[in-house]
């Protein structure tokens, strides 16, 4: 972890601990990297519940309740499955928040994204910010895209 990252995960630990909030995390692309992140600073376990890294499909629809046919219907890496995952993360893992991300980092991608596309999703039960991050190759610079707002 670099240096900006714990300055990141230092801002985010006081602002938790100090509203008292819970969050939790699903995770295919990064495969635990939020977690970790989330958990560097001591005395995040009374904020941070838990996470789910849902690397393939399978694990998504099991443990998340991605539905399979939205999967097939908008493919993985989409701004739907992603809004899915953070619902499913928050009700399996019962907290306040929940972020979640899924996207392609190659080598291949699916029929839906190219590689380098990644979906980020944050969100409680009454709202869910998404961003779309494109990158070069998935593994250089991203550029963030405000997805938007549901509910």
């Amino acid at each position: 972890m670099n240096v900006q990252e714990k300055i990141l995960s230092r801002e985010i630990s006081v602002l938790m601990w100090n509203s008292g909030v819970t969050v939790s995390t699903a995770e295919s692309c990064t495969a635990g990297q939020i977690s970790a992140a989330l958990t560097s600073i001591p005395g995040s376990s009374t904020y941070y519940k838990g996470g789910i890294v849902c690397y393939t499909n399978e694990i998504k629809t099991k443990l998340l309740g991605v539905s399979a046919e939205l999967i097939d219907d908008k493919g993985a890496v989409s701004e739907e499955v992603v809004c899915e995952m953070v619902k499913g993360a928050l009700q399996q893992l019962d907290t306040t928040y929940a972020v979640a991300v899924t996207g392609y980092a190659g080598p291949t991608a699916g029929d839906e994204a190219s590689v380098g596309t990644i979906w980020i999703a944050v969100g409680n039960e009454f709202e869910i910010q998404t961003y779309r991050l494109q990158g070069d190759e998935g593994r250089g610079l991203l550029v963030i895209e405000n997805g938007g707002s549901r509910s």
